[in-house]
C-alpha cells in the first residue's frame, strides 16, 4: 500500500503518515524480520551513544535532544530519513519557540547519530543537514571592577572556588576542562587541555596568577581542581553574584569568564587567529563574535574624518 512517499507492507499495522515521509517497509514475507530489527532514533541512541558521546552533561543534553526529535517523528521504524522529514523536524522545533542556535545544536546531535547509523548500514540515505542562520547576539563579559567584586564574594565563601575562577578567567578554559585538568597537563607555565568540546587538545601559556592558583591547590590526587563539583561551584557563584548586584543578569554564569578572557585578548590587540587558537574554536566564525571589540584598528580612521 502506498501513501505519498511512504510504502507500507500489507497488513503492517501502521497508520498512513502522509506525504514526505520516505519510510520503506518490507513486503509481508519479510515483514517479521524487518520489524524484529526496527530502527528508531531511540534504538540508535541506545546502540551508539556510548561510542559517540562521553558520559557527562553534554551526553545528557544530547539524550534530551534525541528524545525530543524522536517524539516529533512518526511513531514507526524507518530505513531512510528524507529531506522532507528533516524539514518537518526543523519546522516543529521552530514552532515550539526554539532559536536557530538551539535548533542547530539539536540537529547537530541528530546528524551525528544518523551519520553513524548510515556508516553501520542501519539506514540507507540521509538528507542535507542544513545549518540554520544564527544571529550574532550580544556577548557579555566582566569589566575589571565587576570581576574584583564577584571574585571577592566568591572568595569569602570558598578559597578553592576563588582560585578556580581566577584560573578560568586567565585561561579562557571551560569549567569542565579546568576541572578535568591533571597534574601532568601542567608544564611550568603552560596548561594542556585534552578533553575539550571540539575534541581537539590545545595548550595555552599561563599568567602568573593562574600558575599560582594551580600551585596553591597542589596535593590534590589527580589535578588542581578535580575535587570541585560543578553544581556546588555554580551554587556558590549564584550566591556571590546576587550579593554584588548581578543576580538579575542571566548572562553572568561561569561561562562568562571564557568570554571575558577572549574579550580582553581582542581589546588588547591580539589578532583573531591567535584568539581562535587560544580558545580552541573549530571555526574562525566562532571567534569573530569578538571581532567588534578590536576598535583600536579603526582609530587611524578618525583623523581622516575629523572636520576642520
Amino acid at each position: 500500500m502506498t501513501h505519498g512517499n511512504v510504502h507500507i507492507g500489507v497488513d503492517s499495522g501502521f497508520a498512513p503518515l502522509g506525504p514526505g515521509y520516505n519510510v520503506t517497509y518490507a513486503s509481508t514475507s519479510g515483514r517479521a524480520e524487518k520489524l524484529a530489527q526496527a530502527i528508531t532514533l531511540g534504538s540508535l541512541f541506545d546502540r551508539y551513544a556510548g561510542t559517540l558521546w562521553e558520559n557527562g552533561k553534554h551526553k545528557y543534553n544530547v539524550a534530551s535532544f534525541i528524545h525530543e526529535i524522536d517524539g516529533i517523528l512518526p511513531r514507526v521504524p524507518f530505513e531512510t530519513f528524507s529531506q522532507a522529514t528533516f524539514d518537518d523536524v526543523v519546522g516543529v522545533l521552530r514552532d515550539r519557540g526554539n532559536s536557530n542556535a538551539t535548533i542547530n545544536r539539536k540537529i547537530a546531535a541528530l546528524s551525528k547519530l544518523l551519520r553513524k547509523a548510515l556508516r553501520m548500514g542501519d539506514i540507507h540515505s540521509l538528507p542535507e543537514f542544513k545549518r540554520q542562520k544564527e544571529r550574532a547576539g550580544r556577548i557579555r563579559f566582566l569589566e575589571a571592577d565587576e570581576e574584583d567584586k564577584l571574585f571577592a564574594a566568591i572568595r569569602a565563601r570558598s578559597e578553592s572556588y576563588y582560585l578556580l575562577s581566577v584560573f578560568l578567567v586567565d585561561t579562557g578554559a571551560r569549567l569542565g576542562e579546568a576541572i578535568d585538568l591533571h597534574w601532568n597537563d601542567l608544564n611550568k607555565d603552560r596548561a594542556t587541555f585534552w578533553l575539550t568540546k571540539s575534541g581537539r587538545s590545545r595548550s595555552v601559556p599561563l599568567t602568573a596568577r593562574a600558575v599560582q592558583a594551580a600551585r596553591v591547590r597542589d596535593g590534590r590526587r589527580r589535578g588542581p581542581f578535580n575535587d570541585i563539583v560543578q553544581y556546588k561551584f555554580r551554587a556558590v557563584w549564584n550566591e556571590a553574584k546576587e550579593e554584588v548586584g548581578l543576580g538579575s543578569d542571566d548572562q553572568v554564569v561561569p561561562h562568562i569568564l571564557r568570554h571575558t578572557c577572549a574579550s580582553r585578548l581582542v581589546r588588547g590587540g591580539v589578532d583573531i587567529r591567535r584568539v581562535q587558537m587560544w580558545l580552541g574554536h573549530q571555526t574562525l566564525q566562532m571567534t569573530m563574535r569578538y571581532a567588534h571589540l578590536a576598535t583600536n584598528d579603526l582609530d587611524m580612521c578618525v583623523p581622516i574624518l575629523e572636520r576642520r
